[in-house]
């Protein structure tokens, strides 16, 4: 490894071992370059006037009505609103002036949120006492570009490049597990203006939360209780079900399994699971990414098949640290869509953000159908 001097300039880190060229921004934030074979980005000088960066920018809430943090983080008010393509700060910026990326070009790179909900480093809050109970927002954001393509999208991408991507999940998932008070790593994008989207450069974030997210939290709940009434791992045994019963598999390779689940949420919805038990993607082996790429390219393939034009979606990686709070998380990528028609957009309205109780329009076993009709 070579660590050039640490000036107000460029600060620039080849790692051969772990791969990304490393950079820093005006304002200190780090900067990773993941690059195909063959490739070798060439950042230069951040010149833009960017304000010191504060700490703690934000802050956690306790609801004790719920028993769940809340975050609130003021300064992502200012964050970038739908700017024009030509002032899109996601793309390649070679004149270290007008891009969050100060490159001439790049294949995947992810640096941290300049809007961030989570920053710093501290221990992972507990909740005392019986009034009102804040703490630092410590955790860390970060946007991970997937390709320098202002008009592209994940499906687009070559298989080689998805793969890429990929490897940078694994890489900060298992960069981002090692911090002080992270809790859980969260990778995930956005994909739609529908979804609320402000930027449409191809673009997913990376969250590494101080505590254990609700719907974590509730998942591993309902697994320990099966695991303790039946003996076995809980997803383990969806997966097996949903694969026995096969009206809802969407598709199925050697190594993962793709399917709409019996209880789906949204219009459109699909889990993605690896067909052996891992707790994230630093336990899959070379041959399953591989595995994970082709059929994650799939089904997002499949999305956009679906209507005349792209499918807005979430994608959600549900990783879990080998740990005993989080034994029983069975890695797995949950897809889903609001879009319930061609012309028709789910809303969550009183039902799904009041009360948290969703109502489908679709039967899982038809969505599931149409999929596997989109080869």
């Amino acid at each position: 490894m070579v660590t050039p001097n640490r000036g107000a300039t460029a600060k620039l880190v080849f790692d051969i071992v772990t791969g990304p060229t490393r950079a820093k921004l005006a304002d200190g934030r780090e900067m990773l370059f993941f690059s195909l074979p063959g490739r070798r980005p060439a950042p230069v000088e951040d010149r833009r006037p960017l304000p010191e960066r504060k700490p703690d920018q934000s802050q956690l809430r306790f609801d004790r009505s719920t028993g769940q943090w809340v975050i609130v983080a003021a300064l992502r008010q200012d964050r970038t609103y739908k700017p024009p393509p030509d002032q899109c700060p996601l793309c390649p910026g070679p004149t270290g002036l007008t891009s969050e990326v100060p490159a001439p070009d790049y294949d995947v790179v992810v640096f941290e949120n300049r809007f961030p909900s989570l920053s710093g480093s501290g221990v992972a809050p507990v909740p005392g006492g019986v009034g009102f109970v804040s703490a630092p927002g410590h955790g860390h954001c970060e946007v991970i570009c997937f390709s320098s393509d202002h008009t592209g999208s994940f499906a687009g991408l070559a298989p080689p490049h998805a793969r890429l991507v990929v490897d940078a999940w694994r890489h900060r998932t298992a960069e981002l597990m090692a911090f002080p008070g992270v809790e859980q790593v969260f990778c995930f994008e956005n994909r739609g203006e529908e979804i609320g989207v402000t930027l449409t450069h191809p673009h997913g974030q990376i969250y590494g939360y101080p505590y254990l997210t609700p719907r974590t939290a509730a998942m591993l709940e309902q697994a320990r209780r099966h695991r303790k009434a039946h003996g076995n791992n809980l997803f383990a045994d969806m997966l097996a079900r949903e694969v026995a019963e096969g009206s809802r598999i969407v598709a199925r390779t050697v190594s993962f399994t793709a399917f709409v689940p019996f209880a789906a949420r949204w219009p459109v919805e699909v889990h993605v699971y690896p067909n052996r038990f891992v707790h994230n993607l630093i336990e899959l082996t070379d041959h399953e990414l591989d595995g994970f790429t082709q059929i994650y390219l799939d089904v997002l393939g499949r999305f956009d098949r679906m209507y005349a034009g792209p499918l807005p979606y979430i994608s959600a990686l549900h990783q879990y640290a080998d740990a005993q709070e989080q034994d029983e998380g069975y890695f797995h990528v949950e897809l889903m869509s609001i879009r319930r028609s061609a012309t028709k957009l789910k809303y969550l309205a009183a039902s799904e953000s009041a009360m948290g109780a969703f109502i489908s329009d679709v039967t899982p076993e038809s969505v599931a159908q149409r999929l596997r009709e989109l080869r």
